[in-house]
Parts: structure tokens; C-alpha cells; sequence
């Protein structure tokens, strides 16, 4: 599935239909495409979609950023500066199987061996003065989730 992103306010809306094509389960989203393609703009947006008031914030350096967002778990990862995959067992990576949790993560592919198998890939690209954005589902629960984004 392929949705133009003309503007941030396209991206706000994507990030709003994927939480409520999300619902009340859990999934892991792998977020591709180079630098400035709106990864972290599209991650703020599905934050703010499900309620997250505070700032958003790249965690380029951090590596990895906690929310609790209405009683729900997310973690936001921006895998760019990743030395090597190995270190994201110091951050705990294995061990994020809570019911429920939400998983976003930029540049997924500096982390593979170490990452849990995505439900949802969106790949995004600079498309003329926006961006476009390639929506696959990797799982049972990611291809759902397309199905009711499609809805």
C-alpha cells in the first residue's frame, strides 16, 4: 500500500490512522528510507495519535526512548549510530514481549539479528517537495492492520 505524504499534515493523518488501525494490540514497525524522509515525524505522529503530550524526541543519540502512553508501552528506536547489532542487548531489546507494546524503530536494518521479527514495514522516500510512504505487512497482526488502514 502507497500513501503520498504531500505535507506534515498528510503525515499527522498517517500516524493517526495507523494507531487506530493499530487498536488495543501491540506490534513492532520498522521505519526505512534516508535521512530526512519523516521516520521521526511519522513516529511523533502516531505518539501524539495515541495520546503522548510531552516532547518526541529523535533518539538518535539515545538510542532508545520510553513512553507510557495511556496505560500502554511504546519504545522508539532510532537505530542510526548503532555501532554494532550486539549492543542493543545492553538496552534490553530481547526482553520487550510485555502484551500490548508498540515498537518503533528507524534504521531496523543496523539492528538485524537483535530486533523482533517486524509486523509492519513502512518505507519512506522523498517524493518531488513531499514524501511517499510504502505500507507492507510483515505478519498475521501486520497485514490486519493494512486491512483496516485500508478500511
Amino acid at each position: 500500500m502507497k500513501r503520498m505524504l504531500a505535507d506534515e499534515a498528510a503525515t499527522d493523518a498517517l500516524g493517526r490512522a495507523l494507531q487506530e488501525a493499530l487498536g488495543p494490540s501491540g506490534a513492532v514497525i520498522f521505519l526505512d528510507g534516508p535521512l530526512g524522509a519523516g521516520k521521526t515525524s511519522l513516529a511523533r505522529a502516531i505518539l501524539r495519535a495515541m495520546g503522548e503530550e510531552g516532547p518526541v524526541r529523535s533518539p538518535t543519540y539515545t538510542l532508545m526512548e520510553p513512553y507510557e502512553v495511556n496505560g500502554r508501552q511504546v519504545y522508539h528506536m532510532d537505530l542510526y549510530r548503532l555501532g554494532d547489532p550486539e549492543e542493543l542487548a545492553f538496552l534490553g531489546v530481547r526482553d520487550l514481549d510485555e502484551p500490548g507494546l508498540l515498537l518503533l524503530v528507524e534504521w531496523p536494518e543496523r539492528g538485524v539479528g537483535m530486533l523482533p521479527a517486524a509486523d509492519l514495514s513502512i518505507r519512506l522516500a522523498h517524493a518531488g517537495s513531499g514524501r511517499e510512504a510504502e505500507l507492507e505487512g510483515l505478519s498475521e497482526r501486520g497485514k490486519a492492520m493494512l486491512t483496516r488502514l485500508a478500511a
